[in-house]
């Protein structure tokens, strides 16, 4: 059944075509004034007298006389030179120094684009020099101006999309994540930390523990002989000792899983004057932060690596990486930069 009742609203302009401008020319002959015109083939007045003023040409007549006179090849040709002119621009001339910086640094610094992009800015050097956005670097690298391709970005080629579940808490090691201060939620303030542990190749080799600031992302990494109840407390043992009677304030709170290597996490930090909060089971990415710079391992020590032969100055190495790598979410500051304000604040 026909219906003539519809909700599409048509475009309200639309190009001439080269028949329309012969339409124009046609009825302008005709002498026709030009909203006459424009009612006749369906456009805006206006239309018709941009269109009489880019094709009317000059011409000399045989007396050495001038006459003006509109013509549809003439008014086509300027059409198509202007609509050339259209269109966002390659920069890839104006910005060579720039991409030579974005593909070194992504080669040998493994940072993202967005990372290049936002530290060359900032950086007094060359933040007055050409540069161009985020976006405009990863279609670069998609169209093969750059050496390197998507593949040699690590993320890109991972990425997946998750489905977030919350499930019923089964073993309690201490006080749910629902009753973690507001505070640590929105990082507004410092001192509250997110732990975890990344294991090597097998059941029995070593493991790291790794804690991450939440408002500065400093991200500390610690080897363990073993993913132990017994080893992770001996790390956090020495990590108190470091920061010796500011850790209190330093580390106001920590979140972990319900992983067994903490169950004693609870009574370890009340003797240190902080407190534990617990995720929900299966449920990582209520600490995503930690588990995103433990990705941030995994670009040196992939899956499948054994650590038994990891030295503490390759965990050294990989720590100061994760926190001289400039974040977007600072502003293009690094986490170690960061950290120590907060630190000089403290004391």
């Amino acid at each position: 059944m026909a219906r003539n009742k519809h909700t599409t609203v048509s475009r309200g302009f639309k190009h001439l075509s080269l028949d329309l401008r012969g339409a124009i020319a046609a009825l302008k002959n005709e002498g026709y004034s030009q909203r006459d015109i424009a009612n006749k083939i369906g456009v805006h007045h206006s239309t018709v007298s941009r269109e009489l003023k880019r094709g009317t040409v000059t011409q000399l007549n045989y007396d050495l006389t001038t006459k003006e006179a509109y013509f549809p090849d003439a008014g086509q040709r300027v059409y198509d030179e202007n609509r050339s002119m259209c269109g966002t621009k390659f920069k890839v001339a104006q910005v060579g120094h720039f991409l030579d910086h974005a593909e070194e640094m992504a080669r040998k610094e493994n940072w993202s684009p967005d990372v290049i992009v936002g530290a060359y800015r900032k950086d007094p050097k060359t933040k007055n020099l050409p540069c161009i956005c985020t976006k405009t670097l990863y279609a670069y690298i998609d169209q093969g101006f750059l050496g390197i391709r998507n593949i040699d970005l690590y993320l890109k080629v991972r990425r997946k999309t998750k489905t977030k579940k919350v499930r019923q808490n089964k073993r309690i090691l201490g006080e749910s994540i629902e009753q973690r201060p507001h505070e640590v939620s929105t990082r507004e303030t410092f001192g509250h930390w997110e732990i975890d542990t990344v294991i090597g190749k097998r059941s029995h080799d070593k493991a790291c523990l790794t804690l991450l600031e939440r408002k500065t992302r400093e991200f500390l990494i610690r080897p363990l002989e073993q993913n132990t109840v017994e080893c992770v407390s001996k790390a956090l043992e020495e990590i108190r000792n470091d920061f010796g009677d500011m850790f209190s304030k330093v580390f106001k709170t920590i979140t972990g899983d319900n992983g067994s290597e903490f169950y004693d996490l609870s009574s370890q930090l009340d003797e240190y004057g902080s407190k534990a909060y617990f995720c929900h089971p299966y449920s990582s990415w209520e600490k995503g932060a930690n588990e995103k710079h433990n990705s941030l391992i995994r670009r040196f020590l992939p899956k499948g690596t054994a650590f038994t032969d990891l030295t503490l100055g390759t965990v050294k190495r990989i720590q100061n990486w994760c926190n001289q790598l400039p974040r977007k979410i600072l502003g293009y500051s690094t986490p170690g930069e960061a950290f120590y304000k907060e630190l000089a604040i403290i004391e």
